[in-house]
């Protein structure tokens, strides 16, 4: 019996293929000081910013909260991964993210979203912002929790930057 070789090779998955590495993200424990609105002890804005902490932030009072973090040197900046969590209840949450660059503190936006929380399906939001923001001194993150009214608290699983 006469065996026929069959000339073939392995290709790479497009998808695999184009899968970026990670981010350098930037370590802002280091690189910024934070301004928040409010805090709750148990879930300080130390959890968000840092790696591997798990609960992330909470505002200590309901309402609009806004997180302010002050580079102590002008950063460039690429990327803004925001991480927003709710389990529990029904809401809609607006965040409106800007920067400024200098002590002016003029801020301009890069993004303004709104999303519906739902415990059935819908309790996670992720966003990545790509950007290019040259000399940034500040990056503010203004979060009303729900738009509908004032009695939700403001939270935050994690922020990084990049």
């Amino acid at each position: 019996m006469h065996t026929t070789s069959i000339r073939k090779r392995i290709i790479s998955d497009p998808v695999h293929a184009k899968q970026s590495p990670e981010p350098a993200w930037l370590d802002l424990a280091a690189l910024t000081e934070v301004e928040i609105t409010s805090e709750d002890p148990g879930y300080p804005i130390d959890a968000a910013i840092l790696s591997g902490m798990s609960k992330g932030w909470r505002a200590a009072v309901p309402g609009k909260q806004t997180i302010r973090l002050l580079f102590i040197q002008p950063q460039h900046i690429h990327l803004i991964h925001l991480n927003f969590q709710e389990s529990s209840t029904n809401r809609t949450q607006e965040y409106v993210l800007r920067w400024s660059r200098g002590s002016s503190q003029s801020f301009m936006d890069i993004a303004r979203q709104q999303w519906n929380f739902s415990p059935e399906g819908s309790t996670e939001e992720l966003e990545d912002h790509v950007v290019e923001l040259s000399g940034a001194t500040v990056i503010e993150l203004t979060i009303t929790p729900d738009i509908s009214n004032g009695t939700h608290f403001a939270s935050l699983a994690e922020i990084r930057i990049a």
